[in-house]
Parts: structure tokens; sequence; C-alpha cells
């Protein structure tokens, strides 16, 4: 394998804003970190237009909160489906075709979007094929993308490189939210599928420029059997278990956006539902930009149980609040409590697990993930209908920080985790040092 990172000389520890401000050593060493950055935060920002456009518009269609909620329904399928297979297809193919062809295909999605809400009388059925197939494709992108961040970036630099990613997510996820809620208002959804669709095209342009990344030689071929060696390795690894099982507990349980257009109605505030959906990015992007302290934390397990323990308990707050204000805090703090969870759940992945696995574990993180916050809308969206969205909001908050706890008692690797002192790291770190670097600068 190759790994065209510049190994980076140890500098003196940061200290006073410089601690806090975001570590830059990732894009400073590698090129083709730089292009995928770039190109994700592009099409982030349309795609959170787009996330914004789609239950709006089912919203107006149809007025049903089941109905927003469904659309995390037709997703589940293709997610677990192509989430596995495309792990598979990770490890075997070459990472940057899977990339390059799955941005394509999301950027015809766009073009199916814009032409229905064009028509004179947009119809239902097409928003939810484009949100299944889109699911597809993006589950099979995730695992090449994710597979790839090991082989482009020093190791010692993939937590900075994970809160970079992070910060590439959380621009689009602020910026694409808050002009959505503009745009679908006064401008209409098509407006809205247009950008995405442009945002597509730009993303393709950078991306096809970036070195290929051909299979490792050890790696299997695409199958079952290829994909259940790597869920035996998954569940050998019990710290890897757990980073799963909290954050799909805490997506399921406490991922309240398919209910955010009703929220906002009940609210009386119709006007803050572009802030909604911003606020949680918000959140996370305000930890982004003050992550240099993560490099400097060494056990990731802790970190990942107590942020997302905090996030449940943010959006039951979020729940019980009766002010607007108020609620888009809750939700800018349990959008800071993910993000800090995430970041560290991405450097165990990173950090532990060897190459030739890497494409089929990342798919599994795409189910850990993706699933949770897919039947999660579901989850949201019917309880709303049965008991209210306000209670539906606040009693999974709630849930989630019970479900946290008990995992944390029943995985207790997860708890005494320590990248220092783990087998998986140590013996990666030590296979990385031993590789000569391309210098890519």
């Amino acid at each position: 394998m190759t790994d065209n990172a510049v190994p980076a000389a140890t500098p003196p520890p940061p200290s006073g804003l410089r601690a806090l401000l975001p570590d830059l050593a990732p894009w400073r060493a590698s090129r083709d970190f730089r292009r995928l950055w770039i190109s994700g935060t592009v099409s982030n920002f349309g795609s959170f237009l787009t996330f914004v456009a789609l239950p709006v518009q089912v919203k107006e269609l149809t007025g049903s909160a089941a109905a927003v909620g469904a659309i995390g329904a037709v997703e589940l399928v293709p997610l677990v489906v192509f989430g596995l297979y495309g792990g598979a297809l990770a490890d075997a193919w070459d990472k940057r075709k899977l990339i390059v062809r799955t941005e394509a295909g999301q950027g015809l999605l766009s073009a199916v979007l814009l032409v229905n809400a064009l028509l004179p009388g947009p119809a239902l059925w097409p928003l939810y094929l484009v949100a299944a197939l889109s699911s597809a494709l993006v589950s099979v992108q995730r695992p090449a993308l994710d597979s790839l961040w090991p082989r482009i970036v020093a190791h010692e630099h993939l937590t900075a490189a994970t809160a970079l990613n992070s910060l590439r997510w959380t621009v689009g996820g602020v910026a694409g939210p808050a002009l959505a809620g503009v745009v679908v208002a006064y401008a209409g959804l098509g407006w809205a599928y247009a950008a995405d669709l442009l945002t597509f095209v730009a993303s393709v342009a950078l991306v096809v420029r970036i070195a290929a990344s051909p299979a490792a030689h050890e790696a299997a071929k695409p199958s079952l059997r290829a994909i259940a060696e790597g869920a035996r390795y998954a569940w050998g690894r019990k710290e890897l278990l757990g980073t799963y099982a909290v954050d799909l507990a805490a997506m399921f349980l406490a991922m309240p956006l398919a209910v955010l257009p009703f929220l906002a109605d009940e609210l009386d505030a119709e006007w803050s539902l572009g802030l909604m959906y911003a606020s949680v990015p918000a959140g996370a992007l305000l930890v982004s930009l003050t992550s240099g302290w993560t490099s400097r934390v060494h056990r990731h397990g802790r970190m990942v149980v107590l942020s997302a323990a905090l996030w449940g308990g943010a959006i039951a707050a979020a729940g019980l609040a009766g002010n607007v204000w108020l609620v888009l805090l809750c939700l800018v703090l349990a959008g800071a409590f993910d993000m800090v969870s995430g970041i560290f759940r991405g450097a165990m992945w990173n950090q532990t697990i060897p190459d030739e696995l890497r494409g089929r574990l990342a798919g599994i993180e795409l189910l850990s993930y993706s699933v949770g916050p897919t039947v999660g809308q579901v989850r949201s969206g019917g309880t709303a209908a049965w008991l209210g969205v306000r209670t539906s909001v606040w009693s999974g908050g709630v849930l989630c920080v019970g479900a946290v706890g008990l995992l944390a008692l029943c995985l207790p690797g997860l708890m005494t985790y320590d990248v220092r002192t783990n087998e998986h790291a140590a013996r990666l770190r030590a296979e990385r040092s031993a590789a000569a670097p391309v210098v890519d600068v």
C-alpha cells in the first residue's frame, strides 16, 4: 500500500488559543486530502439544501408527519444492503472510481428532483424513489471514502483529519439548511434542487483529480463471505462494537429531524424551520472550529459515551422547552455533543482497523451512524402522530440517556479503551511507521 502523506515531525504542543484551533497538519501534508475536503464541502452544501427541501415538499403534498417520517423507511433497506456490499466493494475496487461514479449518480438524482418540482403537479412517488436510490449511492460511496482517509493521511494525523472532515460536513450543514429555508420559502423548491445539482458537478470535477487508490493486494473479492469476515472482526472487537451500539441507540431514539417542520408550526414559528435544521450542524461547527484539543485526548471510548448521553439530554430539553430560542439553543448543544462523539468514533476506527478490512468495516460503520437516524425518522414521526410532536422529541432524548448508560455498563471495553495502549492501535501504528511514504504536498 502507498501512503501519500508526509511523515510529520512531532511539534511542541500548542498553547493558548492555538490549542483550540483545528489541527491543519493533514491539510498541509496531503494534496489529495485537500481535494477531497473541498469536494466534500461543496457537495455537502448542496445535499443539505435537498435535505431540507425534500421533507418540506412531502409535507406540502401530504400534510402528514408520518409521510415525512416514511422518507426514512424507504431509505432503510438500500442503506443496509448497499452499505454492507459497498464496504466489500471498497476493499476490492479502486476507491477513487467508486467515489466519482456515485457522486455523478447523486447529481442525476438531483436532476430528477428538479424536473419533478418544475411540473405543474409534482408527484409524490418520485420523492420516495429518489430518497431510496440516493441512500443506495451514499451507502456505496461512504465506505470507499472512509477507507481512503487512512491511505492519504499520516497515522498520527488521523484524529485531526477526522475533526477537519467534521468541519467540512458542518460548513455545509450550517449554511445549507439556513439558506434552504429562505430559498424554499421565497424562491421555490426547484431552486434548491438546481443548486444541489450544480454542487455535484463541481464536486466530480475535483474528485477525478485525486490519485488512484486500488485495492490492497490481499483484499478479498466482494462476496457474502467477505462481508461476513468483516462482521466477525467487528464482533471480536468489543470496543468497536460499543461505538456502533452507542451511536445506533442515540440516533434511533433521539433523532428529531423528521418532526422539525411540525415543531416549528406548534411553536408558532414557521420562520424558524431553516434555523432548526441548521442548529445541529451549527453546534457541530463550533466543536470543529475548536477541535485542536481532540488530538490530545487518548481515552476515546469514554468521550463517545459521555457525549452521546449529553446529546440525548439536549434533545430532551429541546422537546420540553416552550420557547423557540431555547429549542434552537438545545439543538445547537446537541449538535456539539454529537460532533464530539463522531470525532472520537472516527479516530478509534481509523487508528485500529487494518487496511485490508477497512472498507468492510466502514460499511458497518455506515450502518451504525446512518441506520439509526434513518429509522429514527420513522420512530419520531410515528410517535409524533400518536403522542404529539413535543412528546416525541423529549421522550426520545430521555430514552437515549438511559440506553447509552446501559450500554456503557455492558461493554466495559469501550470505557477502558486508550489509543496509547490498545494492541490494535499499536500494531497499525507500527505498520504505518514501517511503510515508506511518498511526499504529497
